[in-house]
Formats: structure tokens, C-alpha cells, sequence
């Protein structure tokens, strides 16, 4: 794609475990980093990005030349979502072909930036969208979210088998809400069990990027347009969030180049 290095899917078998929060801070620790950064959401019916990054409801991309438009910018990042386009509030009572070309249309005809990383903040499931996306353009990698519950790891399964289907590099695998953490009294507790992220990640020979707790601030930072890397960026949730970026970057590296990559220093 033009004006893009790298693409990485941000994915899940199903929703409800905190993927767009994951993509959206995921981003923001790639750009605190030095990365240029956008991020596209493809969840047509259920666009969340605009809210987390703080634009107001209403504003609109400018076109471009080319028949393109230009992603708008929030926090050092270049966006494009649904929510742009249309009236956040209606219902998207669309057939699959309308969504289809809805996301090919944000896809190929927004004018990014000189981008190192395209992050795509995907719907759930292992439909249209997603074959759309592994046919269209290369994808260096996916990243897949799940939480340590049974029920959402028999869907982070299927989308890493859709992931291998289409020769899509599977990155490795976040956690979400590996812990519930009380902010008031520091009690912790495991109750979507444990173990998970670890399993999937053996299973499947990948790796787990990270593991996220399930906080309230996690949830009121996204909420206001303030993620978590933004406002709290020496909180231990933004040091791991850090870390997972820097293991999505050095992963792309190594697959483009084929093999790992070495470095000396005294």
C-alpha cells in the first residue's frame, strides 16, 4: 500500500475482550517509540476508535487529490474509521457486500502518511472483512487478543487458524483481563482463570506479547479519549503495553528480513 510499511491486524475469534483498547494503546506505545503510526478501524458496525482517540462526533476527513481522503490526527496518530462517514447513533443495517466495500474503500482510498505501521483494528469473527484484508494487501502479521476464559479461547483459535489459512504470520497473543486488580484495596484476582494465553501460545508455537489487567482506569482512560499509554504512560499497564510494541516491531523486522536480527553493542 501506498504510504505504508507494515501492516498488522489486531484481531479476535469474538468480542467482548477488549481488542480495540488493546489496538488503539498498542499504537500509541509504537508511536512513543518513534514509529509513524495509524490505525484503521474496520469494525464497520460497531466502530469504537473515534471515542477512544477523542475526535467529536461529527468531523469528517478532507478529500484528497485522487478520489482520496486524508485520515485525521489524534495523539500523533493518523486515523480512518466508519465513524468518520456516518452518523454514529443509526444502526449500519448493511449486507456484506455494502461492508465489504465500505472497508475496501477506507482501506485503499485513505492518503496515509509515510506510515512504518498500519494497525487494523479488525471485527470479530473470521468473515468477510478479514479474507477481504488478507487478499488485498500484505499483512506482516497479526496480533491476537483473547482472555484467560475458555469460551474466548476457542474463538482465539479460529482466528489464528484463519490467520495460517491465508500465509498471515501469526505475531503472538495478548491476554486481556489476566487479573482483576482492585485499585482501592490492591487485591487480585483470577477470575476469568488462568493459564490461557499460555496454552493458546504452545499450542499454536507463537508467543504471549503481554499480559493486561482488568482495571476500571484501563476502561475510563479508552473511554474518555485519553488511552492509558496518553495519560499514564509510567503506569505499569503503559510499560507493558511498551513492551508488547517493541516485540510487534522486532517481529515484523525479523520476518521481512527473513531471520533474526543481531546487534552488537560494548
Amino acid at each position: 500500500m501506498d504510504g505504508v510499511k507494515h501492516i498488522v491486524a489486531v484481531a479476535s475469534g469474538k468480542g467482548g475482550v477488549g481488542k480495540s483498547t488493546i489496538t488503539v494503546n498498542l499504537a500509541l506505545a509504537l508511536a512513543a517509540q518513534g514509529y509513524r503510526v495509524g490505525v484503521l478501524d474496520a469494525d464497520i458496525y460497531g466502530p469504537s476508535q473515534a471515542q477512544m482517540l477523542g475526535v467529536k462526533e461529527g468531523v469528517r476527513p478532507q478529500s484528497a487529490e485522487d478520489n482520496k481522503f486524508l485520515p485525521l490526527e489524534a495523539h500523533g496518530l493518523q486515523a480512518m474509521s466508519m465513524a468518520f462517514m456516518v452518523n454514529t447513533r443509526e444502526a449500519m443495517v448493511w449486507r456484506g457486500p455494502m461492508v465489504v466495500g465500505a472497508f475496501q474503500q477506507m482501506l485503499t482510498q485513505t492518503k496515509w502518511d509515510n506510515l512504518d505501521f498500519l494497525l487494523i483494528d479488525m471485527p470479530p469473527g473470521t468473515g468477510d472483512i478479514q479474507l477481504t484484508l488478507a487478499q488485498k494487501v500484505p499483512v506482516s502479521g497479526a496480533v491476537i487478543v483473547t482472555t484467560p476464559q475458555d469460551i474466548a479461547l476457542l474463538d482465539a483459535r479460529k482466528g489464528i487458524e484463519m490467520f495460517r489459512k491465508v500465509n498471515v504470520p501469526v505475531l503472538g497473543v495478548v491476554e486481556n483481563m489476566s487479573l482483576y486488580h482492585c485499585e482501592k484495596c490492591g487485591h487480585e484476582a483470577a477470575i476469568f482463570g488462568t493459564g490461557g494465553g499460555d496454552q493458546i501460545a504452545q499450542e499454536y508455537d507463537t508467543m504471549v506479547l503481554g499480559r493486561l489487567p482488568l482495571t476500571l482506569s484501563i476502561r475510563e482512560l479508552a473511554d474518555s479519549g485519553r488511552p492509558s499509554v496518553v495519560s499514564e504512560p509510567d503506569s505499569s499497564v503503559s510499560r507493558t503495553f511498551a513492551d508488547i510494541a517493541r516485540q510487534v516491531a522486532q517481529s515484523v523486522s525479523a520476518s521481512q528480513s527473513g531471520g533474526p536480527t543481531i546487534s552488537f553493542s560494548e
